[in-house]
């Protein structure tokens, strides 16, 4: 996976010296009884303080209350940071009951739990800890089924297939269908689809969420729940709200949507000298306004000329969900200083424009989608906004210069309008609709471990996103959930839970004003915040709660 996707890269996050590591115990081995015996517990989840030995729990609760006293006493703050925020236990479940079992025992034995679907989490946060709490990983790898019916044109998909499964999938049993997610085949679908997920044809058929029309939950009390049973508030926060935080989703029904037996890809770069700067102002006025069947993204990188010299280009990527010839003439209409050719287009069926986007050709076999390995070599990182009135051009070229640094990354442009205008912003949790030219991702990625890398990349990424601050959306200055970001701020404990008044430093930009609902649903379906991270909704109780929401 690269910069043309969205969801991130699996591995070494952008932060040069932290690593997911899937080992219980320390570097150096197994840990002995006797060290284990000598650490001091800093972290109990279930007393009100002190330490807490064997010899205690054993008396108090037997077997198991000796197996978390365990738990406990191996952690220090130190051993915390020199384990680099490793998971306790991995638990990869063949079925629903071995996911109730990992919520029942991690709630005994106080072991909060982190679900990963795809690993894709821009921050690593389905994998790791950055607070130093042990935690269990339920990994979905093995929960992958894609079962699709045509007649109804609908899919019921496990949480840990990969959107390339999916697609490939829905083009086994139909070359008439297809769903509105990402770009990125190795995404999980389970993260992917809880975020939003948008991807080619939003303009047509909004987002991934916009599009599900079931689920299967298991919630904190390790409950099996489906939309009627989980209600629809707890339905409506899992479509974009960032399921992790409310449960286990095990599986999405999703509407399926038609698609033609032919659509049009291309890819037209432009140079500075060929006029990219006016062609990237001019794309924000016309792109959110085109046909919501054509979609056109920019994507402003460095690209070696002939001989070897570097240059900054922008490319607009386009999918059109028609045949050329009605393409060509919506272009010569409505966007004629792009300069398109005929021989600009290229004619597939819907799936093979998956692998084009996905890959940039579509001459490899569709079982390519089906390849869940990711590249863990690189580090990246990643900021995002929402562009609301055109970034001026005067900015763009003042801006050109710095993606020829070595250290530079890759801005992606993708451009809203169409469907996404029919939507409320409170449809779903995702509020970005109505009003947005288009959203921005900053990316930046380096394969070099060290400080040294690590600072000279993250300088760059976070001055572009500095000085993009006038001319985007602010009060809040909002961000994209799926572009996970922790440098927009990390949850605080209020005692045992997450301090929502604290959580709204971030929660504010991913969601506005959807934040408060979200929180009350937390705390009427874990008030005792089992599911939680570094970015996960905090528990609101409903008299704590501002806008006076009634459970549904």
């Amino acid at each position: 996976m690269d910069h043309r996707s969205e969801g991130g890269e699996e591995g070494k996050v952008a932060g040069g010296e932290r690593r997911a590591v899937r080992n219980d115990r320390s570097e150096g081995g197994e840990e002995t009884e006797a060290k284990a015996e000598e650490r001091r517990a800093v972290w109990n989840d279930r007393s009100e303080g002190g330490e807490e030995t064997e010899a205690k729990a054993e008396a108090g609760g037997g077997r198991d209350a000796k197996f978390g006293a365990r738990i406990r006493q191996r952690v220090t703050k130190e051993d915390a940071m020199e384990r680099l925020q490793k998971p306790y236990f991995i638990v990869t479940p063949t079925n629903i009951s071995h996911i109730q079992a990992s919520v029942i025992c991690g709630r005994k034995h106080g072991l909060p739990i982190r679900v990963r679907s795809g690993g894709h989490d821009y921050e690593g946060l389905s994998y790791r800890s950055e607070d130093g709490r042990p935690f269990l990983i339920v990994d979905l790898a093995n929960i992958r089924s894609v079962d699709v019916d045509p007649t109804t044109a609908t899919a019921w998909v496990q949480a840990g297939a990969t959107l390339g499964e999916l697609y490939y999938t829905i083009a086994e049993n139909s070359r008439q269908l297809g769903f509105p997610a990402g770009i990125c085949p190795t995404v999980g679908v389970g993260g992917h689809l809880t975020g939003g997920g948008f991807g080619t044809m939003l303009r047509k058929y909004g987002l991934a969420a916009d599009n599900i029309l079931d689920a299967i939950l298991i919630d904190a009390n390790g409950e099996v729940l489906n939309k009627d049973t989980m209600g629809e508030d707890l339905f409506w926060a899992i479509r974009g709200g960032g399921a992790a935080s409310f449960g286990i989703v095990v599986s999405w029904k999703i509407k399926l949507v038609p698609v033609p037996p032919k659509v049009t890809v291309f890819t037209i770069s432009r140079n500075l000298a060929q006029g990219a700067v006016d062609l990237v102002t001019k794309w924000q006025s016309i792109a959110p306004k085109l046909h919501e069947n054509l979609f056109i993204r920019i994507v402003i990188t460095k690209e070696a000329k002939e001989g070897g010299e570097m240059e900054v280009v922008a490319s607009f990527n386009s999918l059109f969900l028609g045949q050329c010839e009605e393409l060509l003439q919506l272009m010569e209409k409505s966007f004629f200083e792009l300069r398109m050719k005929r021989e600009d287009c290229k004619e597939m069926s819907w799936i093979q424009s998956v692998l084009y986007f996905a890959f940039y050709t579509n001459r490899i076999p569709l079982e390519d989608l089906l390849d869940r390995g990711t590249k863990p070599e690189r580090f990246f990182k990643a900021k995002s906004d929402f562009v609301q009135e055109p970034v001026p051009s005067f900015l763009w070229g003042r801006m050109w210069g710095r993606f020829l640094e070595d250290e530079a990354g890759v801005l992606i442009m993708d451009p809203y309008g169409g469907t996404m205008n029919n939507f409320s912003d409170s449809a779903t949790p995702f509020p970005h609709r109505q009003g947005n030219l288009y959203n921005l991702q900053y990316f930046v990625e380096w394969r070099e471990n060290g400080t040294v890398p690590y600072n000279k990349h993250m300088k760059w990424v976070r001055k572009m996103y500095k000085e993009m601050s006038p001319y985007v959306s602010h009060n809040p200055r909002a961000a994209y959930m799926n572009y996970r970001d922790l440098d927009l701020g990390k949850n605080e404990l209020d005692g045992n839970v997450t301090s929502y008044s604290k959580a709204k430093v971030w929660g504010l930009r991913y969601f506005k004003s959807n934040f408060e609902r979200l929180a009350f649903i937390k705390g009427r379906v874990d008030p005792g915040d089992f599911f939680r991270n570094e970015q996960s909704i905090p528990p609101l109780l409903p008299q704590e709660s501002s806008a006076g929401f009634s459970a549904t």
